[in-house]
C-alpha cells in the first residue's frame, strides 16, 4: 500500500506570496514530496493569508485532532517548512509532543533534518528564529499603529461614511459624500425625530437609503454601532480608547450628544405620534401612554388609525381603554377654545405678565451660566495639565487617552448647555408670547400642524398631561392655568382690575 500523508500550507502575508511561498507553491512541493516517496497527500490543510487568528488556530487544531485521530494510519505530517508550520514555540512543542507521543514523523520538505538530539536542536532554532520574527513584526505593527494614530490616522479600514485613500505613499481617509449623506441623516433621524432603532431602520428602507449593494437594509446593531460611533465627531479608535483624528467630522457635537443622550437613557418613541414619547402619563397608573398605529380595510381602501394606551394595557388589573388620536386632538380644540380672550386689552395683560415672568428668571439663568463658565474653565485647565504630563511621559498613553476623552466630552456638554442657556435667555419670552398669541388663534391652525410643531406647544403650555380613562387631563403652566379656566375676566372698580384674583391697576393695561 502507499504512503498516506497530512498535510499543512500557510501563508501569512501577502508579501510572502509574492516572495514566493503562496499556498499553490506549497501544496505543490507537498504533493510532489509525498509522491517521491512511494505515497500520496491524503489530506491538505490551508491557511490563507485572509484568515483571522481564530481561525487560524481553529484549523491548526483540528490538524492535530486529525492527526492523532489517525495517527497508525498517517506516515508523515508535512510543512513546506518551519516557519510555515507553527506560529510560535507552543504550537511548534505540540508537534514535537505529536511526534513522540503518536509516533507521527513532522517533516519539513525544504529543511529536511533527522529525528536525532542534533535535528531536533536545529528544528528548535528554527523554530525560536520564526517565534522571534513573527513577535518582532508584531511589536512593529502595534508601534506603526500608535504612531498612525498619535498623528490623527485611522488603523486599518475606514468606518461607513469615509473611504480609504494613498496620497503621496501615505495610507489616509476621505469622505465618502453618498454615505456621508446617509450617515446624516440616519443621525438627523434618530436625533430630532423620535426614532427607535427599529423606525430608523424602516424609514430608511421607506426612503430607499441602502447599506450595502448585496444588502440593502441596515441591521439594527449596525444602527447602534453607527450612533455610537465617535468617528463622526473628528475622533479614531484605537485598542478601546478614542484620540483626536485629523479626518473632517461627519456630525456637528450637539446633534452627537443629543444621540447619545437618547441612546444612553434609552428614551425609545414612538415615530412622529403627538401624544406618545412620555409626553402623556397613565391616570389609573402613572405609567406612559403609548401610541400604536393600525391600518384598517374601508369600501374605499386602507386607513390608518393611531391609537393611544397605557403601556400596562395588557395587564389583568388595567383597565382595557385606548383611545383614538382624533379623540384628543378633540378635546386640544376645545381647550384651546377655552383660552380664546376676545378683550384685547386683557391680552396685552398677559403678555406683559409673561415678560415680567421670563425677566425674573433670567438672574437665576445668568448664575447657573457663570458656574457653568467657571466649571468649563476648571476642565480647560485640567485638559493642559494632563498635556503636560502626557508630554514628560509621567502617565500612560492609555490613561491621558482616557482621561483626555473624558475631559472632552464634559466641556462639549458644559459648552452645550452655554449655549442652551443664552439662547433661552433671549428666547424664553418670545416663546411664551408666540405661544400665546398662537393660542388665541390654534383652534383653527392646529388640525394641519405638523408633529414637531404641536409637541412643541404642548409643552410650552402644559407641566404635565395625564389619560383618566378617555379623557385627557392637563396641568397647565402659568398664566395658560388662568386662560384654560376661563379666569381672566375684567371687573372694573374705579382705577383698578380684578382678574383671577389679581387687582391690578388700570395702566398696566
Amino acid at each position: 500500500m502507499s504512503k498516506r500523508f497530512v498535510g499543512l500550507a500557510r501563508v501569512s502575508s501577502r508579501e510572502q506570496e509574492r516572495e514566493g511561498f503562496s499556498l499553490d507553491v506549497q501544496e505543490e512541493a507537498l504533493r510532489r514530496y509525498a509522491e517521491r516517496h512511494g505515497g500520496r497527500l491524503e489530506h491538505l490543510y490551508r491557511i490563507a493569508e485572509t484568515a483571522s487568528k481564530r481561525q487560524e488556530r481553529k484549523t491548526f487544531k483540528d490538524m492535530l485532532a486529525y492527526v492523532k485521530a489517525h495517527a497508525s494510519e498517517v506516515d508523515g505530517l508535512l510543512f513546506y517548512k518551519v516557519d510555515r508550520a507553527a506560529r510560535n514555540v507552543f504550537d511548534y512543542v505540540e508537534l514535537e509532543r505529536l511526534e513522540a507521543d503518536h509516533n507521527v514523523p513532522v517533516i519539513y520538505v525544504t529543511q529536511p533534518t533527522e529525528n536525532t538530539p542534533a535535528g531536533r536542536m536545529q528544528r528548535r532554532m528554527l523554530a525560536n528564529m520564526a517565534s522571534f520574527f513573527t513577535e518582532q513584526q508584531s511589536v512593529d505593527v502595534r508601534e506603526g499603529h500608535a504612531r498612525r494614530v498619535q498623528s490623527g490616522l485611522f488603523v486599518g479600514s475606514a468606518p461607513y461614511g469615509y473611504r480609504n485613500v494613498r496620497i503621496d505613499g501615505r495610507g489616509l481617509v476621505e469622505v465618502d459624500t453618498e454615505r456621508a449623506s446617509t450617515v446624516r441623516r440616519i443621525f438627523e433621524l434618530y436625533a430630532y425625530h423620535g426614532h427607535t432603532l427599529d423606525s430608523l431602520r424602516e424609514t430608511l428602507g421607506r426612503e430607499g437609503i441602502i447599506y450595502l449593494r448585496s444588502q440593502a437594509a441596515f441591521p439594527r446593531s449596525t444602527l447602534h454601532r453607527m450612533l455610537r460611533d465617535r468617528s463622526y465627531i473628528g475622533e479614531v479608535r484605537y485598542h478601546g480608547q478614542w484620540y483626536a483624528g485629523t479626518h473632517e467630522p461627519i456630525i456637528d457635537r450637539a446633534t452627537w450628544d443629543r444621540v447619545q443622550v437618547l441612546l444612553g437613557e434609552r428614551i425609545y418613541r414612538a415615530h412622529e405620534l403627538t401624544y406618545a414619547g412620555e409626553l402623556v402619563t397613565c391616570g389609573h397608573c402613572g405609567r406612559p401612554i403609548t401610541g400604536e398605529s393600525k391600518i384598517k380595510k374601508t369600501r374605499t381602501g386602507e386607513r390608518e388609525y393611531t391609537y393611544y394606551r397605557c403601556t400596562r394595557y395588557a395587564s389583568a388589573d388595567h383597565p382595557r381603554i385606548r383611545v383614538t388620536e382624533a379623540q384628543l386632538d378633540e378635546q386640544v380644540l376645545i381647550l384651546f377654545g377655552k383660552m380664546r380672550i376676545e378683550d384685547q386689552r386683557v391680552r396685552d395683560w398677559v403678555v406683559e405678565v409673561l415678560r415680567a415672568r421670563a425677566r425674573a428668571t433670567q438672574d437665576e439663568a445668568r448664575s447657573r451660566t457663570a458656574g457653568v463658565r467657571r466649571e468649563l474653565a476648571g476642565i480647560e485647565a485640567q485638559r493642559d495639565r494632563l498635556l503636560n504630563l502626557h508630554l514628560l511621559d509621567e502617565i500612560e498613553a492609555s490613561t491621558f487617552s482616557r482621561k483626555d476623552t473624558e475631559l472632552r466630552d464634559r466641556a462639549a456638554h458644559l459648552r452645550l448647555q452655554l449655549e442652551a442657556g443664552d439662547r433661552g435667555q433671549s428666547e424664553h419670552a418670545d416663546l411664551a408670547i408666540k405661544a400665546f398669541e398662537l393660542s388665541q388663534k390654534l383652534a383653527e391652525k392646529w388640525l394641519t400642524a405638523d408633529y414637531s410643531a404641536k409637541r412643541q406647544i404642548l409643552d410650552i403650555l402644559c407641566l404635565n398631561l395625564s389619560l383618566d380613562g378617555a379623557t385627557l387631563v392637563p396641568t397647565m403652566r402659568k398664566p395658560f392655568d388662568l386662560l384654560a379656566e376661563g379666569l381672566i375676566r375684567e371687573e372694573t372698580r374705579g382705577d383698578w382690575i380684578r382678574t383671577s384674583g389679581l387687582l391690578l391697576p388700570k395702566q398696566a393695561l
